[in-house]
């Protein structure tokens, strides 16, 4: 596990979990009702990307596989702590990559949870056996499978720029193959492109129509616009008095409804850890058990404040 130190441009901050660098109280945040458990099935990738924020590649694997076991382990916590989730999440890496990836989430879906898996719908997705394996989940469970697809521009040589030459076409012949075969898809773009949103969405609005993609462009939560997430970016600390000031409340933030379990190379065991977009770092990790999850976050992460707090994003729907 590694603890990155931050850049110079927020030095001295995200010291002390409890206060700001100028003294004030920091803010915290409950698990107030868990609705998103999130696996991820390990951090190898079928490719590298510019900007991805967990580091996932062909060669990462400091996040391992994940078992159908280790599931059903956490699955079984979550009925014992009586936590109202309606939804399992799989990340990655890229789940497919997992040849577990069917059967785990056949487990979830046979527990009664929606699951949602994301992934860049290339050739892990499009083998032989995760094909029939989606085909057969669909067929059992209709309407409680849904795929988002990360698709970083609706222009191809945007996309590619951050994922490679030539996986914007790879990319768009996984969801023609979703679609045809009427599997839920859902979208996860960026927001790193010189457009607002609302042009951003208007350009999605048209790549679907032009593919006959049944996604609405509009929903935040059915085509996800992610703000970047720069470490090197200034941000301010989330204190207690910015809830009031931002008009938000920590409700508001996914930390507050969701955890994710890992399971770190060499480790006996998995963990949850408080949030998705945080893996390496030791201070989000809350123990082995659903039960130790239950404890407050910090808000002691430029993550925190420009990704959550300030830029509204959540990874679950």
């Amino acid at each position: 596990m590694k603890d990155l130190p931050f850049p110079a441009a927020n030095a001295g901050k995200f010291k002390n979990p409890d206060v700001t660098a100028d003294g004030a109280p920091r803010a915290h945040v409950a698990l107030s009702g868990a609705q998103t458990l999130w696996f991820n099935t390990g951090t190898l990738c079928n490719i590298t990307c510019l900007n991805c924020y967990i580091d996932s590649s062909p060669t990462n694997d400091a996040l391992v596989y994940l078992t159908v076991a280790d599931v059903q382990d956490y699955l079984g916590q979550i009925q014992t702590r009586n936590w109202p989730v309606t939804e399992i999440g799989f990340t990655g890496g890229e789940p497919f990559m997992n040849p577990a990836m069917i059967d785990m989430a056949r487990a979830s879906l046979i527990a009664g949870y929606k699951v949602l898996i994301l992934t860049n719908a290339m050739l892990p997705m499009m083998r032989k056996k995760m094909r029939g394996g989606l085909l057969a989940l669909n067929a059992e469970f209709p309407d409680r499978l849904t795929l988002r697809i990360s698709l970083d521009h609706y222009l191809p040589e945007l996309h590619d720029k951050e994922r490679g030459k030539g996986s914007y076409a790879i990319t768009l012949k996984g969801m023609d193959w979703l679609r045809d075969n009427g599997i839920t898809m859902t979208l996860a773009g960026r927001t790193t492109f010189d457009q607002t949103e609302p042009e951003s969405r208007a350009g999605y609005a048209g790549f679907y129509s032009d593919n006959n993609f049944n996604i609405d462009a509009y929903n935040p939560a059915t085509t996800v616009l992610f703000p970047e997430m720069d470490v090197n970016a200034e941000v301010p600390e989330i204190t207690t008095a910015c809830w009031d000031i931002l008009h938000k409340s920590p409700n508001d933030v996914m930390c507050s409804n969701s955890r994710m379990v890992v399971k770190r190379k060499g480790a006996k065991s998995p963990v949850v850890l408080a949030c998705t977009l945080l893996p390496y770092d030791s201070q989000f990790e809350m123990g082995a058990t659903l039960a130790e999850a239950e404890a407050d976050v910090s808000l002691n992460h430029p993550h925190c404040a420009k990704f959550c707090v300030l830029g509204g994003a959540s990874c679950s729907a």
